[in-house]
């Protein structure tokens, strides 16, 4: 059993990245600049901002957050995303979901240009992910496909089983494994809560990608030998042994799944890390592009 150490790989991308940051610089390109914006004081959403912010930092980019009230209205946000779109030397920029009920997420995200889109939700580029046209690639996936590919995992003719149909993870995932690319030429299955029979299924199943939300669903009895486990999920549980009071787990039974998988991701430290540093990553292509 291998373990897709997405820390140790996060870090490797981190220091490419730094490294295209040097190059830029060096022949009098501008530096990179990636903005958030953050609605509100959910304590998840700051820990992932601060995360970003950090990793700009690391990899020499430049880093703008704004930070606004939960009552922020709509409209306020809404141009707050105008002022970013016309913003010549801000590369790209994030909204950080979730936010505030009061607000239409879907319209949020319409609102981002495609061209600064670093999260890949936009329409446009979800549609030219489709088409297998050069885009922003989500970064979850993005980060998902890197992993497989830093550690040749096969999944040329493999049956993967995506369990989890969301926009930010499952459907994507499924788009992008099935397709002509290094970690694809698969033949996707996506599973989710209607699915019948989803035992049988991920008992078939050379890769199962869990991206569900529900803290270790995924067991040692589903899966059969040699699987590829990529454990896409991560929920606080109540632990009074730890000293936070609370323990991570992901949406596979770790202790159960790892023993007959040739490789899985931990939680945490899999998919996690990888997440931030290809947003890196797009931001770069973003600024490259440019150029």
């Amino acid at each position: 059993m291998i373990l897709l150490d997405g820390k140790k790989t996060s870090a490797d991308l981190k220091v490419e990245i730094a490294e295209s940051v040097k190059e830029l610089k060096a022949k009098g390109k501008k530096t990179p600049h990636l903005a958030a914006i953050l609605v509100g004081t959910d304590g998840a959403s700051m820990t992932y901002v601060n995360a970003k912010v950090k990793a700009c930092e690391l990899v020499g980019f430049n880093s703008t957050l704004i930070d606004l009230p939960e009552e922020t209205s709509e409209e306020t946000l809404l141009q707050e995303i105008e002022k970013l779109n016309n913003n010549n030397d801000i590369d790209g920029f994030i909204v950080q979901l979730p936010l505030p009920k009061h607000i239409d997420e879907q319209k949020v995200l319409m609102a981002v240009h495609p061209d600064k889109d670093v999260d890949g939700f936009h329409p446009t580029n979800v549609g030219r992910m489709t088409l297998d046209l050069p885009t922003f690639l989500p970064a979850t996936p993005f980060g998902i496909l890197e992993l497989l590919e830093r550690y040749k995992v096969e999944t040329s003719g493999q049956h993967v089983v995506v369990i989890g149909r969301s926009h930010i993870v499952g459907r994507p995932m499924s788009i992008l494994m099935s397709q002509k690319r290094p970690a694809g030429d698969a033949t996707v299955t996506v599973a989710h809560s209607r699915t019948k029979n989803l035992k049988e299924l991920t008992l078939q199943a050379d890769i199962v990608v869990a991206a569900l939300g529900i803290p270790e669903f995924l067991t040692g009895d589903m899966v059969k030998d040699g699987v590829t486990i990529i454990d896409v999920g991560i929920t606080r549980i109540d632990d009074s042994s730890k000293k936070s009071g609370y323990r991570l787990a992901g949406d596979v039974h770790f202790e159960s799944v790892a023993p007959k998988s040739s490789f899985i991701t931990p939680v945490p430290g899999g998919v996690g890390p990888m997440t931030i540093a290809m947003l890196m990553k797009n931001t770069l292509l973003a600024c490259e592009r440019k150029s």
